[in-house]
């Protein structure tokens, strides 16, 4: 009985012996058939932030399935390096074409503006600023309040106006991070906007002052407002006096003269009048 449970034992052990081998010579196949169908893709070795220039110790080649490969990926390091990045990437993602500035393109602010953009500065405060959540990656609208030209009463009047729409935000402050949801109450907000947009935001700037209007990302139609007035607040606006008509000019010698239309005829009282057996009408 001892002899038989004893090469039982055996027997068990070397059952175990051998499912190991061939577990462990499955996982290798199954390995080499994965590195097999496996591109070199450049991922980052640490979280890097927006506008940063990447360099070697950033980066990192890995293996990654060629049937999920993202598209714009790239196989080596020398490839990436010296590019300045426009979003952030977390540790461990690809490294893609769409996240990189031009080639040449120095870190920073310069980094992210689109070609054909300028970056400006406006000072705001908690109020004007939207409490902190105009963010960089954000849209504003901006308004201006100023004093309109004098009307025919010769009273200047208040108007508060959008004069920009959908302005992104590219740095508050010195903070050009796009991930972070919480406000940031500062006293300055960069926006990226045209040459035309830039003149016309400075010359707002010195006429009023300025607010900023937080706006939905994905609209993009024009609000094509007419502003708003002391009167048109207060219900108290009335429609403008219609302007007279020019007078005719007079006519050019050689030109048809304008045919002026003929007076209507005046209506008149007539009386018939009896004298001596005459008869005679008179009118007046």
């Amino acid at each position: 009985m001892r002899f038989r449970g004893v090469l039982m034992l055996i027997v068990a052990l070397l059952a175990g012996v051998l499912a190991i081998v061939l577990a462990s010579r499955w996982l290798q196949a199954q390995a080499g058939a994965s590195q097999a169908g496996a591109v070199d893709v450049v991922v980052t070795t640490v979280d890097v932030p927006v506008g940063t220039t990447l360099t070697p110790t950033q980066l990192r080649v890995v293996k990654w399935p060629a049937d999920t490969v993202p598209q714009g990926t790239f196989p080596n390091v020398d490839a990436v390096k010296g590019r300045v990045l426009t979003t952030s990437i977390q540790q461990g993602e690809p490294v893609l074409v769409r996240r990189l500035a031009a080639e040449g393109s120095k870190g920073g602010l310069t980094a992210l503006l689109q070609p054909g953009r300028r970056a400006m500065t406006v000072r705001v405060n908690d109020v004007v600023g939207v409490a902190g959540f105009a963010l960089p990656g954000t849209y504003v609208d901006v308004l201006v309040n100023t004093q309109e030209e004098p009307s025919g009463d010769g009273k200047p009047r208040m108007i508060s106006k959008i004069v920009l729409e959908r302005i992104l935000v590219l740095a508050v402050a010195q903070d050009v991070e796009q991930d972070s949801g919480k406000p940031q109450v500062a006293n300055a907000v960069t926006l990226e906007v045209t040459p035309e947009q830039a003149e016309r935001l400075d010359l707002a700037r010195s006429v009023g002052s300025l607010s900023l209007v937080l706006r939905n990302q994905t609209e993009s139609a024009p609000a094509a407002t007419q502003g708003a007035t002391k009167d048109v607040l207060l219900g108290q606006a009335t429609p403008r006096a219609p302007q007279p008509a020019p007078a005719p000019r007079e006519a050019v010698r050689g030109a048809p003269a304008a045919v002026r239309p003929a007076p209507a005829p005046v209506a008149r009282s007539c009386v018939e009048i009896v004298r001596a057996g005459a008869r005679s009408t008179e009118c007046f």
